[in-house]
Parts: C-alpha cells; structure tokens; sequence
C-alpha cells in the first residue's frame, strides 16, 4: 500500500490478527477461486487518498461472481453485467438528482471524486457469500472507518442495510454527517433506499460546510 493510507494503517500490519488474515486468504486461494484479484483487494485505498475522502460508501462483501469484484463496493468493471443492487443504486441517483442512468456498473468516477467505496470484509471465496467474514478483515476495516473519523474536516458516511449502520456508532455524529437507509438489493430497495436521496444530501452536508460537492456523474 504505497497511498497516504500506508502511515494510518501499517500499524496493523504487525498485529497477530493480519498475519493470520493474510495466511487465511493465502490458503483460500491456493484450494478455491477467490475475489476479486490479488492486486485488487486494495483498489479502494488506492483509488480515494484520504486526504482526498470526503465521503463514504460501506457495503458488506465483495461480489462472489466471476469479473465482477474489483475491490470497490457495488461496482464492477466496464462491460460486465450491471447486479441488481447496483441497478437500484443507479435509478435512485437519476430520481434524485436527474444523473442518466449508466450504461455500465463502474462506480470508479466516484472513487476518483473522493468517495471511498469500501467493503467491510475485502475478499470472498466463488460462489460462498460471507465466506471470509470474521477472519480479521472487519477488524482492518473498523481501523479504516476509525482514520477516517479522525479527520478533522466534515465527511459524510452513508450506510445502505443493517450490516452498513452498525458501524454509525464509531461516528461521531456531531462533526460528519450520516445518511442511512434501507439496503439497495431487490429485496429491500422498497423499504426505504428509493426515495432516500443520499446523493443530494451528501452534497448539501459538503456544502453546509464550505466542501465541495462531489460530481456523482458516471
């Protein structure tokens, strides 16, 4: 990791847990298919700078399905098919701030404007949702989520589903702002994700503070 997250997180590097992680998914990939790509698990970190994060996107796991996962959340690359999850995220930004609606599922553009797009747990075995959670990622990504509350500037977390707003506590909610809603996916997406306008708000809680807005155009 060679951004300016390196010198916030490479103390974690000489703890127990990552060694064992790192060992962990070592294994998985020597015995099954694991996503996304070994040089990609980081893309998130690589992509946003923290210095240049001004909000946050959590989901849960990466995707478990062949080209999809290339370590940002709910993205995938150009030319693969769109998942669901996805599609209702790209209609919620047409109905709220008029965006079209892509053709494509990358949400790189985002990450290149400052949005971390990150999963709370980096790897995933083929076709095995959750097949690496509680291994020691989240425990790296709390840290993550923990830098990132440390900023002194206002940054705007939006968290999508239970799993997403369990992190609100380790927020302090009196400098960012939190936008949560029920999850995209089909399953949810009606209970409270379309109409929620993450997009516009997240824009407006930059604003109130003299940030600027993010351009959430793909």
């Amino acid at each position: 990791m060679t951004t300016d997250w390196n010198p916030l997180l490479r103390d974690q590097f000489d703890e127990i847990y990552w060694s064992e992680l790192m060992a962990f998914v070592k294994k998985e990939r020597s015995e099954h298919v694991v996503y996304p790509p070994h040089d990609e698990v980081f893309a998130a970190l690589h992509l946003t700078s923290f210095t240049d994060t001004r909000v946050v996107i959590l989901g849960q796991d990466p995707y478990h399905g062949p080209k999809q996962a290339h370590g940002l959340c709910f993205s995938v690359r150009h030319g693969v098919p769109i998942p669901p999850s996805l599609r209702n995220i790209h209609q919620e930004l047409h109905d709220d701030i008029g965006i079209d609606i892509p053709e494509h599922g990358s949400l790189e553009k985002w990450a290149a404007n400052g949005v971390l797009l990150l999963n709370t747990t980096l790897t995933v075995r083929a076709h095995a949702a959750a097949s690496h959670q509680g291994h020691g990622w989240e425990r790296f990504t709390d840290r993550i989520i923990e830098v990132v509350n440390e900023k002194s500037s206002t940054i705007v977390f939006i968290l999508w589903g239970a799993a997403a707003r369990k992190k609100k506590s380790m927020i302090d909610t009196d400098r960012h702002t939190v936008i949560e809603s029920a999850h995209p996916s089909p399953l949810s997406a009606r209970n409270g994700f379309f109409g929620s306008r993450p997009f516009s708000k997240a824009n407006e809680a930059l604003a109130r503070n003299g940030l600027p807005s993010v351009d959430w155009s793909l």
